[in-house]
């Protein structure tokens, strides 16, 4: 197997205050964005409407498109540029009370509007999608069920498979790596859609398969080296699986990278989610979930020093 770094002895858990502080700092970053946002900009896919894709010849301007939409009444309507100036993407929300077949008739009347409002240019739908909002709050709770029920069954499997401190600082790790991919779309203003919930699950089970593999190299020094003290056990075993942790995130990262810059924009946001989810991913296996276990040890030793009477 290909290695990039071959015996390296980086001190990983010296630094790990400084990296909690960072951390902490960006976790409660996100959580404040989030707040100011009012929460995850979240894609008719939760909340209910219409999307309609259409392209104009010749193009009227993004801003004629927009105003002839919310002239004709259609509050909280989005449109934004798919690709070409050309194109636009409209997105019409769902209205409080209104019934599952009313999105697609929103849809018809905005598509109306505009045939109206352009008489000169042609009008090409490319895409239409509409879901009620019963629906879309069905698919909300489910999607939040499901990545709250995927990261507590990770960290069930890695407390049997390892120790309970083990599974916390799994767990951690993991809310770390979620909630600062909900910041940076929070703070880009980018919409959480069924494909961005795939992602997360997708950047938990990548993130804690990086995870499992420096705890087991662990696991195996801490009976191979009793000799060394913790932190030395837990800086070998980071060391040892660093090449395989970089080339395997790396490898991973230039798919991402490449399918954001080149796969169009449909799949844009979900490349990006994933981009930036295997980076925090490596990261926090790197520089969280194992430096805690360090920093766990330290606090049992104080702990039972304190406990202990004076001599």
């Amino acid at each position: 197997m290909m290695e990039f770094f071959t015996k390296t002895n980086f001190k990983f858990t010296g630094a790990m205050k400084f990296n909690f502080t960072l951390s902490g700092i960006a976790f409660v970053a996100s959580i404040v964005l989030l707040i100011a946002h009012g929460g995850p900009r979240y894609s008719i896919d939760f909340t209910g409407g219409s999307v309609l894709q259409v392209k104009f010849a010749p193009s009227p301007g993004i801003s004629q498109v927009r105003g002839v939409l919310e002239k004709g009444g259609e509050a909280g309507v989005q449109v934004t540029e798919f690709g070409a100036s050309d194109e636009f993407l409209v997105t019409l929300p769902a209205r409080k009370g209104a019934e599952s077949t009313d999105a697609t008739r929103v849809a018809k009347v905005a598509l109306d509007q505009l045939h109206q409002a352009f008489p000169n240019s042609q009008i090409d739908v490319r895409r239409t999608e509409s879901v009620g909002p019963k629906v879309g709050g069905e698919l909300r709770t489910a999607a939040v069920n499901s990545v709250i029920v995927g990261v507590f069954l990770i960290a069930v499997y890695v407390w049997f498979r390892f120790v309970f401190r083990y599974g916390i600082a799994a767990i951690i790790a993991l809310l770390h790596d979620v909630m600062l991919t909900l910041g940076i779309f929070s703070l880009l203003n980018l919409e959480v859609s069924l494909q961005i919930v795939a992602a997360l699950l997708t950047i938990v089970g990548y993130s804690i398969n990086d995870t499992i593999v420096v705890f087991d190299r662990i696991r195996e020094n801490m009976g191979l080296r009793r000799k060394e003290s913790y932190r030395e056990v837990i800086n070998r075993s980071i060391n040892e699986t660093l090449s395989r942790t970089i080339l395997t995130s790396l490898t991973t990262f230039t798919v991402a990278v490449v399918l954001w810059a080149m796969g169009g924009p449909v799949i844009r946001d979900f490349a990006f989610a994933m981009s930036f989810g295997v980076f925090v991913g490596t990261y926090s296996s790197i520089f969280i979930a194992s430096p805690l276990l360090v920093w766990w040890s330290d606090k049992q030793i104080n702990d039972k020093k304190r406990a202990s009477p004076a001599m």
